[in-house]
């Protein structure tokens, strides 16, 4: 692949043998009107892009920012459509496809109960355990550490997260943190059809608030923190908040279980409509004596570069393990994870075994302060984290595994929240001794506008820190490998697990951990093999 080539989109996954639904009794039970005939019409699914349409399935057309769904009805009648569900002003639109038209008066918002009834797979369904995780950040963490103890346990698992899906075994790179409700729900049921027993889905702020987890009740809904972020698609921190705050309720969730070393999560709890269980790290929390009183209390025993040993104290007795990442925040939500299972009904002493007998937890979380160097040199991370909570949690665990220097090298996304750059800038300056400001996503903005932004403000900052500025990220990453040694580390946060750089709209294939060993071999150091082949362009 060359690098001008963009790697294509992960497919959507559906059932090996899909349903088959009576187009009429969809109607009847959902539209307000409809046009054509809809008699003997057989329904195999569902999708919003015609892209990934399969013949027998509906096209719902919505309204989207700049054009309206049902101008593709004719591509997705092409394609093997055999009916539209769209909006009275789509209805005209799509009229000249062919196809029976079903009016709804919002199709964004009924897609998740479609698409529950079309697979079969809305409360009440047989479904396996759904454990779903929402906050600002640990989302993605605690949904991989609830995949690998769930295997540790010897349970067919299903994942739902920002980097992966994983359908008992198979693991396909995702699209979005949380799918659209019509991938969502044929995932299930795909998940289901293999057997899968216990799924952890990673629910976004956005999926509350797109309607992409409707129709779907988990068994256990979690909750890890909230900080400055997304504010590109709300006015405000409430505004943002009470978006979270729906899976509480006992339509989306049975019960919960509140991370509280956030002011947030107190809220959560008081607010909560169904019972909840809380869990609380005081080394790390706004309010240590409020977090000591919780449900669960954790406490770190021991970091190194290779984990984090802790202990957590409840109900149900005492265990000490480790979790294969730096960092109390990362402690706080392994515990978080374990007390999510335990309210979905895994035995105590069978979770202490399995993780007495292991070691600890096994879990692989990609680009989550993933250490990509070898056994000698300086010890490179590699993070996904892109807010200044992030970067303050993040930094704190690297310095205290770091007999050296500690140098940040990062970048800020474009077209998304600018507001968070300052905070980014000032935290990461402040927690390092070294900073390196690179780009990032840049999309449609100007990359070198990003990097001044962020430089100005670590400069504000921090007057007198080293502070360099390095465009490509290729080129900063060389120069970040140059500026330390033995005993020294780098935190290179925002790529993470992500194998590609949105340029202008076009994904640019992009490994940060394929350049880092790169880096500090063509420095001298000896680095591990790839241990999670990515699709990057062969050197030379």
């Amino acid at each position: 692949m060359s690098i001008e080539q963009q790697p294509s989109l992960p497919p959507v996954l559906r059932p090996a043998t899909p349903p088959r639904r009576e187009l009429s009794e969809l109607a009847s039970r959902f539209a307000e009107a409809v046009h054509g005939d809809p008699t003997g019409v057989t329904l195999t699914g569902i999708t919003l892009a015609t892209a990934d349409l399969r013949p027998g399935e509906a096209f719902v057309a919505i309204r989207g920012v700049n054009r309206h769904g049902a101008e593709f009805a004719e591509t997705a009648a092409a394609k093997g459509a055999v009916a539209i569900i769209t909006d009275a002003v789509g209805a005209e639109i799509s009229a000249s496809a062919g196809l029976p038209v079903l009016v709804v008066s919002d199709p964004r918002g009924i897609l998740g109960d479609l698409s529950a009834w079309v697979y079969g797979t809305g409360a009440g369904d047989p479904l396996p355990l759904l454990f779903g995780t929402t906050g600002t950040n640990g989302k993605t963490s605690v949904s991989h550490l609830l995949e690998g103890i769930l295997d540790q346990l010897g349970v067919v698992t299903g994942l739902s997260s920002t980097a992966e899906r994983h359908i008992a075994g198979e693991v396909i790179v995702s699209r979005l943190t949380t799918p659209e409700a019509s991938e969502m729900h044929a995932l299930l049921a795909l998940m289901r059809e293999r057997h899968v027993e216990g799924v952890a889905v990673e629910v976004s702020a956005q999926a509350l608030s797109r309607h992409r987890v409707d129709g779907i009740r988990f068994d256990v809904a979690g909750f890890t923190n909230l900080s400055h972020d997304h504010l590109d698609d709300y006015a405000d921190m409430e505004e943002y908040f009470e978006a979270k705050l729906p899976l509480f309720r006992p339509d989306r969730a049975v019960r919960g279980v509140v991370c509280i070393d956030s002011p947030s999560g107190a809220t959560v709890v008081e607010r909560a409509e169904i019972p909840v269980v809380t869990v609380g790290t005081p080394a790390i929390a706004a309010d240590p004596e409020s977090s000591s009183g919780a449900d669960w209390v954790v406490s770190v025993d021991d970091e190194r570069a290779s984990g984090t040993t802790f202990t957590m104290t409840g109900p149900a007795g005492t265990l000490t393990t480790t979790v294969p990442v730096i960092g109390p925040h990362m402690a706080a939500n392994a515990a978080l994870a374990i007390a999510m299972l335990l309210e979905g009904g895994y035995a105590w002493d069978r979770i202490v075994a399995a993780l007495d007998r292991d070691g600890g937890i096994r879990a692989h979380l990609p680009g989550r302060t993933q250490l990509v160097s070898g056994d000698r040199g300086p010890a490179v991370f590699v993070d996904f984290g892109h807010s200044p909570d992030a970067f303050e949690k993040t930094l704190a665990a690297v310095r205290r595994v770091t007999p050296g220097k500690v140098l940040m090298l990062f970048g800020a996304d474009g077209d998304r929240d600018a507001s968070k750059r300052y905070d980014m800038a000032r935290t990461a300056v402040e927690g390092s001794d070294i900073l390196v400001v690179t780009d990032h996503h840049p999309r449609f903005e100007d990359p070198d506008s990003i990097r001044a932004t962020l430089v100005a403000g670590a400069r504000a900052a921090r007057p007198e820190a080293e502070i360099h500025e390095y465009s490509p990220p290729e080129r900063a990453i060389e120069a970040a490998v140059a500026m330390v040694g033995e005993g020294d580390a780098i935190l290179w946060a925002g790529p993470g697990h992500q194998d590609y750089r949105d340029i202008r709209g076009v994904r640019t294939p992009y490994s940060a951990r394929e350049l880092a060993r790169r880096a500090l071999k063509a420095a001298g150091w000896p680095v591990p093999d790839s241990a999670w082949p990515v699709p990057y362009p062969a050197e030379g």
